[in-house]
């Protein structure tokens, strides 16, 4: 076994996207990050820094690390964690956090741990939700207002409520002015209005062998309870479907609320993911 690691995104999505998009939604964060910085410059102080994980010559996983993200470890098997984190610790020492799935993400977090020192504390994680059959007003009717595109002048709110959004969740810090206006541009970004005030978000990434990934999903705290949110990801997500993409999400494990509200929407579970804090004497997934 060994692992390749490069910085070209384009070489990198030749070489590992066949074995990914055999399964699209698993992998759904690896093929959309991946193929957007393959297509324009990434808005990040270094550049990314893309893993293969080869057997036999066969690729068998890929990771990525991004100062934006940390190490993203996909669907990568358990086996391969530790192995990848020694590839990546010359060249990503500085790494934030490592999100993967359960077992490969805590193989890592050892690993970095015997690397680098800190503690080792399990934490919550998020769990990945693939749409079924959609439901747009599951139990109620449904909020006052209407789902339009974010356009121009809506750009400051925009980035204002991601960068919300990520400090909520304890992401690390994203450079989002020009990121955002591209998603803008692009016509991912929507809200929801009612009385010419804007009450939620909701964006998406584009669309990566036929699926797309909701999010960021953002309401203010003055503004949540009111439906606001869950007609907005349904309102977005039936116009993915109409588009002929499957359509999928994450959820924060430890927000029972934002679990049942997708649920209730026709989301269903697909995989569960953990993230660590990879930061010497730091080490405690967020």
């Amino acid at each position: 076994m060994q692992v390749e690691l490069v910085t070209d995104g384009a070489a990198f999505e030749q070489r590992v996207f066949p074995f990914l998009r055999r399964d699209p939604v698993l992998n759904s964060v690896i093929l959309s990050i991946v193929a957007g910085r393959a297509e324009r410059a990434a808005v990040e102080p270094q550049p990314p820094v893309y893993a293969a994980v080869l057997d036999a010559g066969e690729v068998v996983g890929a990771a990525f690390s991004t100062a934006m993200r940390g190490v993203f470890l996909g669907g990568l098997d358990e086996e391969y964690a530790a192995p990848l984190a020694d590839a990546l610790a010359d060249v990503a020492p500085e790494a934030p956090i490592v999100d993967g799935t359960a077992a490969a993400a805590a193989a890592f977090a050892r690993r970095w741990r015997t690397l680098f020192g800190g503690e080792l504390v399990p934490g919550n994680g998020t769990r990945l939700h693939l749409l079924g059959t959609l439901t747009p007003t599951p139990t109620q009717a449904p909020p006052p207002g209407r789902a339009r595109l974010a356009g121009a002048p809506d750009a400051a709110l925009v980035v204002d409520w991601v960068t919300a959004f990520g400090q909520e969740l304890g992401l690390p810090g994203i450079p989002l002015v020009e990121l955002l206006g591209s998603w803008v541009d692009d016509r991912r970004v929507w809200l929801w209005e009612h009385g010419g005030r804007v009450t939620s978000l909701v964006g998406h990434q584009a669309p990566a062998f036929g699926v797309t990934r909701v999010g960021p999903v953002f309401t203010p705290p003055d503004q949540r309870g009111s439906g606001y949110a869950s007609a907005l990801t349904a309102h977005v997500s039936a116009v993915l479907l109409d588009a002929g993409s499957q359509v999928c999400l994450y959820t924060e494990l430890d927000n029972p609320r934002s679990n049942r509200i997708y649920a209730a929407i026709g989301f269903e579970p697909v995989a569960d993911f953990v993230r660590y804090d990879l930061r010497p004497a730091r080490f405690t997934s967020t």
